[in-house]
């Protein structure tokens, strides 16, 4: 699983997710403040973020998940 959005230039430089032993993907990464948007990418496929709350349209029919970082 992968971590993409608009810090890493979508899929220009994805962020490798970590697999831990309960199942989850976790990795830590610092943001500057502001509103960010990402997506998942699993085995080549885009994948909502269900744990979060806010989502906004984008150009592509589907949803990008938002963090704002104060």
């Amino acid at each position: 699983m992968q971590l993409v959005g608009d810090f890493t230039g979508w899929q220009e430089k994805p962020i490798a997710m970590q697999k831990r032993a309960d199942g989850t993907w976790s990795t830590s990464i610092e943001l500057p403040p502001g509103r960010h948007m990402y997506r998942f990418l699993v085995d080549g496929e885009w994948r909502d973020d269900p744990a979060c709350a806010r989502h906004e349209p984008n150009p592509y029919g589907s949803q990008n998940a938002v963090c704002e970082v104060c």
